[in-house]
């Protein structure tokens, strides 16, 4: 604790200046340290959040006993040698997506947030997007009817600039397209179609220096009976859409991201009218949603303040380490498939 309000950290600057973004704005805890391997980074934060400390030691940090909270943001394949030392060290933590590369080594973190009792939360913010809300409430209430089938399609770009260092490597990245930028999407798929029957895949190199792969396309099933398309890449200049789109006998959802684009449900009493409605509400995405409702939090920054309320309220935090393994179980299987040729079958 500090100041009488929980204490946090934030080790790897990269993706974890959003971190470091949320948890100075919170009015629930205090920043007190930054932790990276690069002094400049550090100096960065420390002229932008005067009084944080900064540590190039991640064992200095675990000494700290005015942090309560540890976000993980290092390389993947860190995260659960990381998460695990923190935790035994009596901090809880936050992590990154992906968990980690491998479910063994995911499985490594549940087990030490058991054995310590320290609290373990993961980064999927995007089922925090302001649109998901409502479609996930449709689909639990079965507003769609049987669900027939589903397409997800992460569009994205990056040069090869993006690949210089441990990203597109097997070892650090555990997988490029998918494992990397499409794992947030895998978690929305498993979220809202859940348990997975079977994938069939295919994925290949096309426009980049890397051992990974820049795109994947499958085929999943479902334990439901339903089946989607998947498909990840970072070839898609200039960069276009993150599509999901859901379709059963009750009607149709499809949304880019966080901007809904179609809601047509049979159940409704006017279809139009009712999609006339969520299309004002979700058709601009976050940012319009947030300006006519402050109290609606999206992005890291309501990853961070779940974090933070689980710690002061002692409950669970919104991603336990058991749901996030599901996406990587998935990504793993994606990539299996790929390499053998077989269909890859779920228990």
């Amino acid at each position: 604790m500090k100041n009488g309000k929980i204490g946090y950290a934030v080790v790897g600057l990269g993706v974890g200046m959003a971190h470091v973004q949320a948890a100075a704005e919170s009015k629930k805890c205090e920043l007190v340290a930054v932790c990276d391997l690069i002094q400049a980074k550090l100096d960065k934060v420390k002229d932008a959040y005067p009084g944080t400390k900064t540590y190039l030691d991640f064992d200095e940090v675990l000494k700290d006993t005015e942090i309560d909270i540890v976000s993980i943001c290092l390389p993947s394949a860190m995260h659960a040698d990381f998460a695990v030392k923190a935790m035994e060290a009596g901090k809880n933590v936050l992590v990154e997506k992906p968990i980690d590369i491998t479910v063994e080594a995911a499985e490594r973190i549940e087990e030490a947030r058991v054995r310590t009792g320290m609290k373990a939360g993961v980064i999927h913010q995007n089922r925090n997007n302001a649109v998901m809300k409502p479609i996930k409430e449709a689909v639990d209430a079965g507003r769609l009817g049987k669900m027939v089938l589903a397409s997800f399609a992460v569009k994205w770009y990056r040069d090869a600039h993006y690949y210089i260092g441990w990203h597109g490597t097997w070892e650090m990245d555990g997988g490029g397209s998918l494992m990397n930028q499409a794992v947030h999407t895998v978690d929305l798929m498993q979220w809202l179609m859940g348990d997975v029957a079977s994938i069939h895949s295919t994925m290949g190199i096309y426009d980049h220096d890397i051992e990974t792969e820049d795109m994947t396309a499958s085929v999943i099933t479902f334990k439901s009976g339903a089946a989607a398309t998947f498909v990840s890449t970072t070839c898609a200049y200039p960069g276009i859409s993150t599509d999901i789109q859901l379709y059963g006998t009750g009607g149709t959802i499809e949304a880019d991201a966080d901007i809904l684009k179609r809601w047509k449900l049979r159940d409704a009493d006017d279809e139009d009218e009712e999609e006339e409605e969520m299309l004002e509400k979700y058709g601009g995405g976050n940012r319009a949603v947030e300006k006519a409702d402050p109290t609606v939090i999206t992005g890291h920054k309501s990853m961070v303040e779940n974090m933070i309320e689980a710690v002061i309220e002692d409950k669970d935090p919104q991603i336990l380490p058991t749901e996030a393994i599901k996406s990587v179980r998935i990504v793993n299987a994606i990539y299996e498939s790929a390499r053998t040729g077989k269909t890859i079958y779920f228990d």
